[in-house]
């Protein structure tokens, strides 16, 4: 298991509380308090789980300058109550600054199937071609 710090604790429950209020507020129907709320707490909660200096080295390398700006922009456009476009905007960039870490995560998924209880559930749900 690895071992984290009390501060990296902090930041893990902060991005798991901004992950929650950022799919809160889009199932409120964009509610922007609860998005910009959101936002706030996943990116301080990135602070303190990699440092100030790494996460200022990750979003301001020069290849991923075009995803940092979409995504703070989108951040200040929720700020300014402009909740869909903002979203939009914060998508965009999330997707172009973790285009890297895409297959990493989808192969992590991907080996989930040999785990025995999960890949029998898998095989269940694969099975059953109604879609009722």
């Amino acid at each position: 298991m690895v071992s984290l710090t009390d501060c990296q604790r902090i930041g893990v429950g902060l991005v798991g509380f901004g992950l929650f209020f950022v799919l809160f507020g889009m199932l409120l129907y964009f509610d922007s308090v609860l998005l910009a709320f959101g936002n706030i707490l996943f990116l301080s909660g990135l602070v303190f789980i990699i440092g100030f200096r790494r996460t200022f080295t990750f979003f301001f390398q020069r290849p991923k300058l075009k995803g940092t700006s979409f995504f703070l922009g989108g951040v200040l456009i929720v700020l300014m109550r402009w909740p869909l476009l903002g979203m939009l905007l914060e998508a965009y960039g999330f997707i172009n600054l973790f285009r890297s870490f895409f297959p990493v995560a989808f192969g992590f998924l991907g080996s989930l199937a040999n785990i025995p209880v999960l890949s029998k559930l898998l095989q269940k749900v694969g099975d059953s071609s109604s879609m009722v």
